[in-house]
């Protein structure tokens, strides 16, 4: 379901930025914070869940405490000239699970794809034995990132809805 179908007001909008700071709240604290009694904010809820404005609720686990230390940025430029390279370059990235997000871009490069690995020499070997190995990659470029200033999960919206 399209979710244009679905008006949100301010009470819809600040479901929304409550549950993206904090998914795991209970109906009945969501309801307190909103102003309305536990029915009809569940009935809110779920109304954005089936609408698709809301598309999942996840747990967002810290790599470094289960020992991902490595967070690298590659741009990707793509060998056009192959046979369904882009066809077969996506698919390619499905398969690598360090691969946890990957964009079509402008610019100098056709893909960023952002990569979590365990360790540098993990890193090394995923970039030989295995990026390398993509033969519809033109050229690679690793950004390695070093600590991280911001990690915003909620996304930038006037969530106190229009002036009236």
């Amino acid at each position: 379901m399209s979710s244009n179908n679905h008006k949100l007001d301010k009470i819809d909008l600040k479901i929304l930025k409550i549950l993206q700071e904090n998914c795991k709240i209970t109906n009945l604290e969501l309801s307190k914070q909103i102003g309305l009694s536990p029915a009809p904010t569940l009935e809110r809820v779920k109304k954005l869940d089936n609408s698709g404005i809301i598309q999942s609720y996840h747990a967002q686990v810290n790599p470094q405490t289960i020992g991902l230390s490595v967070k690298t940025f590659v741009l990707v430029s793509l060998a056009w000239q192959k046979d369904n390279a882009l066809e077969n370059f996506m698919n390619k990235v499905q398969q690598i699970d360090e691969i946890v997000e990957c964009f079509i871009i402008t610019g100098e490069a056709d893909f960023l794809m952002k990569l979590v690995c365990k360790d540098l020499p993990t890193y090394e070997k995923l970039l030989l034995k295995t990026l390398s190995k993509i033969e519809e990659i033109e050229h690679l470029k690793t950004l390695m990132t070093l600590s991280t200033i911001k990690d915003s999960k909620i996304l930038p919206y006037n969530y106190e809805g229009p002036e009236e």
